[in-house]
């Protein structure tokens, strides 16, 4: 029994060692700090994501569950083609993304795609709807971080649309801890890859790179959001009532590759 545990480990880690490998070998196309990852998870059925999965792509399920996650973060130091722009270096970012993976030989890698992001700058959103068709739409956003003397941090993220401030919030453990193999937490953020659809028979696929990442343990949280003006009515019974689960990140620096384009059939 333990050779065989053995065996699959090593297997596992030839899987990831040349998943690195193939990452390593596409140019960087943007570099940033990323902090305090906020994500509302929320189960949903199946049927409603079909649409935004890639082709070439399946809907990544956890424990036969189809979930998608509100997510609020924060963008530092960011670089593009290695390069600071002016006023896009430091950001706000609220997506709505979904869970999706690709077989690549005998390999699974894990990624996800998206329904809408939402930045505070219209170069962000105009450069990545033109050249790689993704769903940014601009609008004003903030964010406060503060950490209370109880050794508990609060954290929020708000998009303004049509004059009402749709807002996430949470209050957390100030201290993080390693991610639980297996867990819930390690499904949501241990994703490598991120992918789109670019054509009738094409998607794009790029790499996402990161240190481990390590989570607050959540103490309190709202969600205090218009989803139907946000994302449409058919989110409305789904993105309205408890989440699944709700979780924050601590973040790391990143490194995003340049995407590569899947050519698929007809």
């Amino acid at each position: 029994m333990v050779a065989h545990v053995a065996i699959i480990n090593h297997l596992r880690l030839g899987f990831v060692v040349q998943a690195l490998m193939d990452q390593s070998l596409r140019p960087v196309f943007l570099t940033a700090h990323w902090q305090h990852l906020i994500m509302l998870n929320y189960e949903v059925p199946a049927h409603l994501l079909q649409a935004h999965v890639p082709k070439g792509t399946e809907l990544h399920l956890w424990e036969g569950k189809a979930l998608v996650s509100v997510v609020g973060f924060l963008f530092k130091h960011t670089k593009v083609f290695g390069l600071h722009w002016p006023w896009h270096t430091h950001f706000e970012e609220i997506n709505l993304r979904l869970y999706v993976r690709r077989a690549s030989g005998s390999a699974w890698r894990n990624g996800v795609a998206f329904v809408s992001e939402i930045v505070p700058r219209p170069a962000i959103a105009i450069i990545a709807n033109t050249l790689y068709n993704e769903h940014y739409r601009y609008m004003p956003t903030r964010h406060s971080i503060t950490q209370p003397l109880n050794g508990r941090l609060a954290v929020s993220y708000g998009c303004k649309k049509q004059g009402i401030w749709h807002t996430m919030q949470v209050e957390a453990h100030a201290k993080a801890e390693a991610i639980a193999p297996q867990s819930i937490e390690s499904f949501i953020f241990n994703r490598a890859w991120g992918y789109n659809q670019l054509s009738a028979n094409k998607t794009i696929e790029y790499a996402v790179e990161h240190e481990p990442w390590q989570v607050h343990a959540i103490k309190t949280f709202n969600w205090d959001g218009n989803v139907e003006q946000l994302y449409g009515s058919q989110w409305l019974p789904h993105l309205c009532g408890k989440p699944h689960s709700v979780m924050m990140a601590k973040g790391s620096p990143v490194v995003v590759r340049k995407p590569t384009v899947i050519t698929l059939p007809f």
